[in-house]
């Protein structure tokens, strides 16, 4: 039986709340940034933590660019790759849980000095 949920099926309701992220842990930033190594690799993507560790050495692009988007927000890295919906998909399988946005450094844009000022 497929459940729909905000025009998105899904064939279990615990599968519908992993994908809409009701039934996961929340980490902050420290703890996911723990998870950094081959043995043990965890991804932030979209707000959502993943344990990707078992997919390294499938992962098409390497482990290396994987290991490399640990310990930070990787969203952007995520997108900027432009994954099929496919490798979307497959993420499910990999949800632990949630980020504790609070935690994460929100991005600033450098300001110059008013070199005006003193004038």
């Amino acid at each position: 039986m497929l459940r729909e949920k905000e025009g998105l099926k899904y064939s279990t309701a615990k599968e519908a709340k992993r994908k809409m992220g009701g039934d996961g842990k929340v980490f902050t930033l420290a703890q996911v940034s723990e998870h950094n190594t081959p043995k043990d690799c965890w991804l932030i993507i979209n707000d959502k933590v993943y344990d990707v560790t078992k997919y390294l050495k499938d992962h098409p692009g390497g482990d290396e660019v994987l290991l490399s988007a640990t310990g930070k927000y990787a969203t952007d890295d995520f997108e900027d790759v432009g994954h099929s919906d496919s490798a979307r998909d497959m993420l499910d399988q990999y949800y632990v849980g949630e980020i504790d946005i609070s935690t994460i450094p929100t991005k600033t844009t450098y300001k110059p000095p008013n070199s005006n000022q003193d004038k």
